[in-house]
């Protein structure tokens, strides 16, 4: 069995992590009823006693998880969410040789999240991250969570993630990333943003973007279906849409809904390397099959069905719907339309009651509708794991290399544009040790060749390539 590692980076990332680890435990609680460290739990959590006893009563939260050591790196440059989560129910899960914290905080400037506390702590967290990796028998992954609108996850975050393929360069790197909406009241987010693009493009192996105004379309969404007679008894209490219990307090935080969405996406993405299945996927095998141009590493994502996220009691809708609603651009995390736009590979990864002959008839039904490059039109990748989200019969994520993406990343530089051409707010970068304006100019040229490859492909839609280019092509 593999094991990965989660670093969590910044206020945004620990709060979508500690999300993430209570929700795992509910999972492994409501399968592992003797409570038996087993290769299952081992994958994200290491035992440091003979046996453990995870209550899979009806007070889950007070379950003793005391024996269970989270495979974690939590880093911060203000202390405020990390004291509140040694605070919480999941402190047991933690220790303080997991932490790297601060008090100041990164001053929603990247400079000083990559330039100063990047190189501040750069010893702690290669000490850090050695030792998590020292306590897996088979490392195969580390998954970094992180914003892109703030100081200390975009600009500690990206150093983090250079520093990871310095140190362990064959390990993979996943990354998730929490983009701002248009209406951010982080001034310098476009700064932030396409300061940390540049990051993600040379040093990720895989990036799921995901943005704040998708997840805030979709947990109202989630409201209104509940609220309108399609599941009469309401979202349940401490759900996966609406509990924070596990993270830090009982009253719900603005953002609880929204984290726990992005937690899910994190927990069907690693449920073949938690669980049994019949067609189960590694991890490696997401890059190795998604990605055929090494910087084109943008996966879109969509969940559904969305009553599974809501943890509502309700008949399951017929299973054919799911599939078409993956493709829909009301589920994705980010505001796009994958099936108006070019597929360069395209993967579903479903849990729970579903028949591996159920898969291959929806992606016959489907392919007609959707646009593949020309040069690979069967790049689909599936996976099947038979434990489904808890208490529902099954459920679905998509993963998609698409075109989609790229309005994202055009409207993204357009907002930096309009602030670089001011140079509004420039010298509280320029100010920091280490940063010159060739950083902007570099950043948003590379972005600018993000787009532009992009661009290329959606220009060979409907066109068949006699002999497709092929030097870029990861191995």
């Amino acid at each position: 069995m593999t094991q990965s590692v989660v670093v969590q980076v910044g206020q945004c990332g620990n709060q979508v992590g500690c999300r993430f680890w209570d929700l795992a435990l509910r999972e492994h609680a409501a399968v592992n009823k003797k409570g038996v460290y087993d290769e299952a739990l081992s994958s994200f959590f290491r035992n440091v006693d003979t046996r453990i006893d995870i209550d899979d009563g009806v007070d889950i939260y007070r379950r003793k998880i005391c024996s269970l050591k989270a495979r974690a790196v939590l880093i911060d440059m203000e202390e405020g969410v990390l004291k509140e989560i040694l605070q919480g129910p999941l402190r047991d899960l933690f220790d303080s040789k997991q932490f790297i914290t601060d008090v100041s905080g990164s001053g929603n400037n990247w400079a000083v999240g990559h330039k100063v506390y990047g190189h501040q702590y750069r010893e702690q967290i290669v000490e850090k991250l050695r030792r998590a990796a020292e306590q897996c028998d088979c490392l195969q992954c580390f998954f970094v969570i992180h914003s892109m609108g703030g100081g200390t996850g975009s600009g500690l975050g990206t150093f983090v993630l250079k520093t990871l393929e310095e140190e362990f360069p064959e390990v993979y790197r996943f990354v998730t990333s929490v983009y701002p909406s248009a209406e951010d009241d982080v001034i310098t987010s476009p700064y932030n943003s396409v300061l940390a693009m540049k990051e993600l493009t040379e040093h990720a192996d895989c990036v799921l973007p995901i943005d704040n105004q998708s997840l805030v379309e979709i947990v109202n969404k989630i409201h209104q279906m509940t609220s309108c007679g399609i599941a009469r008894t309401g979202v349940k209490q401490n759900s996966l849409v609406s509990s924070s219990k596990g993270c830090v307090k009982e009253a719900e935080k603005p953002f609880d809904s929204m984290n726990n969405i992005v937690a899910t996406l994190l927990l069907h993405l690693t449920s073949s390397a938690r669980f049994e299945g019949s067609l189960n996927m590694d991890l490696n095998e997401i890059s190795m099959n998604l990605v055929p141009f090494p910087q084109l590493h943008y996966l879109t994502s969509s969940l559904t069905p969305l009553y599974s996220l809501a943890d509502v009691n309700v008949p399951p809708r017929r299973l054919d719907q799911m599939f078409s609603d993956a493709f829909s651009k009301e589920y994705q995390l980010i505001q796009a339309d994958p099936k108006h736009s070019l597929y360069l590979a395209c993967a579903l990864l479903v849990r729970g009651n579903v028949q591996v002959s159920d898969l291959r008839r929806n992606i016959e039904r489907l392919k007609p509708s959707l646009h593949f490059v020309s040069w690979n039109q069967e790049a689909w990748k599936t996976g099947l794991c038979s434990v489904p989200p808890v208490g529902h019969s099954y459920s679905l994520l998509a993963l998609a290399n698409n075109t989609c993406v790229k309005p994202t990343f055009m409207e993204l530089r357009e907002r930096f544009t309009k602030l670089y051409k001011k140079k509004a707010h420039l010298h509280h970068y320029l100010n920091v040790n280490g940063m010159e304006q060739s950083c902007f100019t570099e950043a948003l040229s590379s972005l600018a060749s993000l787009i532009d490859e992009y661009s290329q492909l959606d220009a060979t839609k409907g066109v068949v390539l006699a002999d497709p280019p092929r030097l870029n092509i990861a191995v």
